[in-house]
């Protein structure tokens, strides 16, 4: 299942993770959100153990929001080392996604 990230977890479980980390920025009222949630929901299960998978909500979690300068969602950053290493704005195949994660194992 994919993590929930907060603006009081994100330095702990994204920037100090020893393992590379997709984070999902949403909203419950974009819908192409609602079209990369499951597919988000897919990779954690998949990837459980090699990466940490995860979703934001940018309304209940501003400070991380701003702090990366997300301004469009659904916004995907992939980071490892605790600096983002790739970054996908907009609903993407599942594929897209899949292939940004290996190459970072």
């Amino acid at each position: 299942m994919a993590v929930e990230f907060t603006d009081a977890n994100f330095d702990q479980l994204v920037l100090k993770s020893d393992k590379p980390v997709l984070v999902d920025f949403w909203a419950e009222w974009c819908g192409p959100c609602r079209m990369v949630g499951p597919v988000v929901e897919e990779l954690a299960k998949e990837y459980d153990g090699k990466a940490v998978i995860g979703k934001l909500n940018v309304d209940n979690n501003p400070a991380v929001s701003a702090q990366f300068g997300v301004r469009n969602i659904p916004t995907l950053l992939l980071f490892k080392n605790g600096q983002i290493v790739d970054k996908q704005v907009g609903a993407v195949p599942k594929n897209v996604l899949d292939g940004k994660l290996k190459a970072q194992l």
